[in-house]
């Protein structure tokens, strides 16, 4: 399941976000809100409990998620900001991370760290990462968790081209992927047109 999030808000701050002149903090801010917008729409997904709690008047049945259920991976380090805004909403998540770069040659992904809480297969995983390009780190991110046991996966992204899209859910279809926009594509160097740049570096302050 693909889902491109139409909402004016995000519209709005995903503009600011594409414009080269935004400033490293800004753009880390923009990152942070967007994805505390988007977890908004990916929550529908969430399955909640109904419990009995006492208000100050009376009591009365009200739905609660199990926050210790959710587990936000994000894909380093680019990831790390959209997890930020993800647990600003959902406080008693864990966090797992996967460390993946792309080799400037072959243009494959390169795994360089990874830490898992346990027992993925009893949790709901959010999987972060600004740009889905190629999709090749993407996937190879979501084999890693499907191999360590993990059942419900979740990807979140900000920007997605549509050959990512294509990769990962034709290698996870069971994968709902949620984006803030689907862009026009690739260029030549295998980065998104239009985009936003490289994620990593203006989050960073790296360029």
């Amino acid at each position: 399941m693909v889902t491109e999030i139409d909402n004016p808000i995000i519209a709005h701050k995903l503009a600011q976000l594409r414009n080269k002149n935004t400033s490293s903090k800004i753009f880390r801010e923009l990152v942070k809100e967007i994805s505390m917008l988007m977890i908004y729409e990916v929550g529908r997904e969430f399955k909640s409990e109904e419990v009995t709690i006492e208000t100050p008047s009376t009591s009365c049945r009200v739905k609660i998620l199990h926050e210790e259920n959710f587990v936000v991976v994000p894909i380093l380090r680019a990831g790390l900001a959209m997890a930020e805004g993800v647990l600003k909403i959902l406080h008693g998540a864990s966090v797992g991370h996967i460390g993946l770069y792309r080799d400037e040659k072959t243009h494959k992904p390169v795994e360089y760290y990874r830490k898992m809480p346990p027992n993925l297969d009893e949790k709901v995983l959010l999987v972060t990462d600004p740009m889905l390009a190629t999709g090749g780190s993407s996937s190879a991110a979501l084999q890693m968790l499907r191999d360590k046991g993990a059942k419900k996966i979740i990807f979140m992204c900000i920007v997605a081209a549509p050959q990512g899209i294509e990769k990962v859910s034709t290698e996870h279809p069971d994968v709902s992927l949620y984006t803030a926009s689907i862009d026009d594509g690739l260029n030549e160097n295998y980065y998104i047109i239009p985009g936003l740049g490289d994620a990593g570096d203006r989050i960073f302050g790296t360029v």
